[in-house]
């Protein structure tokens, strides 16, 4: 005897009905993610292949803008730099996070106060950090940094004119910026850290640093593996600290590719070179990131 067709057709109506409820709830979403994100993107590619006066494109030109980009002065030096940036960024901004949520999960009291005082910088405003950190390492004599290095007898120091050390001040200010909201979330990955591990550890007679070797960061890996990858793309968007800083001096020293999208975007008003260049920053974060996850998957295989 032949099945009845109806119940599977009615179990596919009804999946339709659900599948349509939960497509009308995104779509909201997914056209203010398409207006804000995928449209501009897009629209940076077409400009970027184009002369153009202002944003309107004028007349198609290839890759004549890439050409230009590239054999310009200030490309070379920011290509350089903004790796420089992620180099220092992963040594000490990467690391330093980490720390601080292990220091703070091993402790036995006062976890409260150290969460809150690791986060306080993150309540004040970007460009105010940047203002201080200028002024405690401004290079004559009444600069913060140079005022207690006096007190002691030490000559003031050209901190952001040095272009050997600019970068990793530059990096100390980011990393003080952020550092406690990074560590917040690693600190909220140990919360789902089971404590019989700890105390299986701790009854073997296993220390500090064992318990952390063994269990702590194994069980943090996942989720660093994640801030890695968005570390490195917040690295290459670096721009206003530079800017604020020392305009990506000296002599270019401390430029960003961000900085050099601002300097053809809003002092040379064009635009088709800064499209250019967010292009070609854009493939450099594809690219990177598909290595990594290429390598990371090799690993887990």
């Amino acid at each position: 005897m032949q099945t009845s067709p109806i119940p599977h057709a009615g179990r596919a109506k009804a999946k339709w009905k659900r599948d349509l409820g939960s497509w009308c709830v995104m779509l909201p979403g997914l056209l203010l993610f398409a207006f804000f994100i995928w449209e501009p993107l897009l629209e940076a590619v077409r400009l970027s292949v184009y002369e153009a006066q202002g944003t309107r494109a004028i007349r198609f030109v290839g890759l004549d803008n890439y050409r230009s980009v590239i054999a310009g002065p200030d490309f070379w030096p920011s290509v350089t730099n903004t790796f420089v940036y992620l180099l220092w960024s992963l040594l000490i901004g990467f690391l330093l996070p980490m720390a601080l949520a292990i220091g703070i999960h091993e402790s036995v009291r006062g976890k409260g106060l150290y969460r809150t005082a690791v986060y306080l910088p993150n309540i004040v405003p970007g460009l105010a950090t940047v203002f201080l950190w200028k002024y405690l390492f401004k290079s004559d004599a009444y600069g913060g940094l140079n005022m207690l290095l006096g007190a002691v007898g030490i000559p003031p120091q050209g901190w952001l004119s040095n272009a050997a050390i600019v970068i990793p001040m530059i990096v100390v200010t980011m990393t003080w910026k952020g550092a406690g909201s990074t560590a917040l979330l690693y600190l909220a990955g140990l919360q789902g850290v089971s404590p019989e591990l700890y105390e299986a550890a701790i009854i073997d007679g296993a220390n500090v640093r064992q318990r952390v070797w063994n269990i702590t960061l194994p069980q943090l890996y996942n989720l660093a593996r994640t801030l890695f990858i968005l570390q490195v793309i917040a690295v290459f968007q670096v721009l206003y600290e530079p800017l604020v800083m020392t305009n990506g001096g000296p002599n270019n020293a401390s430029i960003s590719m961000m900085q050099l999208v601002y300097r053809y975007a809003f002092d040379q008003y064009d635009y088709s070179r800064a499209s250019a260049v967010s292009v070609i920053v854009a493939i450099a974060l594809l690219t990177l990131t598909f290595i990594y996850n290429r390598v990371n998957k090799e690993k887990e295989m």
